[in-house]
């Protein structure tokens, strides 16, 4: 098994209020909107064909990596592939966070909701100590706001370290890559575009 394959058993997929919501399923529905074989798809993420295969049947998880490269060679934000607020909800209270379960150190809270068109996505990352986000890049713009702690980041050739109330706008096109200092935990706003449906 690959550091990018995760087993998943059935009874730990995820559902949501309106009943059974699963990865497998809206991998599978996607690719075949842009009318790809899992050859192609394959080729487009780097990732075999037959564990692409076991995603779709829901047989096995991505790691984060993994899901970032699939929603790039599908054009789709990451949020794609987990459970998401019906479109009627557009506002967020802190009392009831919408947390995704990626499986991995880095909390993520969703701050947006879909909303056909809606051209961006934001989180609120809890990044612990010494836990980052993998050298990646992707279409569109990214801003980083840190509330608390130290991010070290690279942008390009260039890095630097950011402390509270420090933000990065950068085209994520440009390799990018961040993680918190060995000092402590990172709770940072991330905001992304294009938020693809």
């Amino acid at each position: 098994m690959s550091a990018d394959e995760i087993d998943v058993p059935a009874a730990s997929k995820a559902e949501d209020q309106e009943g059974s919501f699963q990865l497998g399923t809206a991998l599978r529905n996607r690719r075949r909107h842009l009318k790809m074989t899992l050859a192609t798809l394959s080729e487009a993420c780097g990732l075999s064909v037959p564990f692409l295969s076991q995603l779709e049947n829901n047989r096995a998880a991505p790691s984060v990596a993994s899901l970032l490269k699939l929603a790039e060679a599908l054009g789709v934000g990451i949020d794609h592939f987990v459970n998401v607020p019906r479109p009627q909800e557009f506002v967020r209270r802190a009392a009831t966070p919408v947390v995704m379960d990626l499986g991995v150190p880095i909390r993520y809270e969703k701050l947006g909701a879909d909303h056909e068109g809606s051209a961006l996505e934001a989180f609120v990352l809890h990044v612990p100590a010494g836990q980052g986000h993998p050298k990646a890049k992707r279409e569109g713009e990214g801003f980083w706001y840190i509330l608390s702690g130290k991010l070290e980041m690279t942008v390009g050739d260039e890095s630097f370290t950011l402390g509270p109330g420090d933000s990065a706008h950068f085209d994520q096109r440009h390799f990018h890559s961040a993680r918190a200092s060995n000092e402590g935990p990172v709770k940072l706003v991330w905001v992304g575009t294009p938020r693809v449906l």
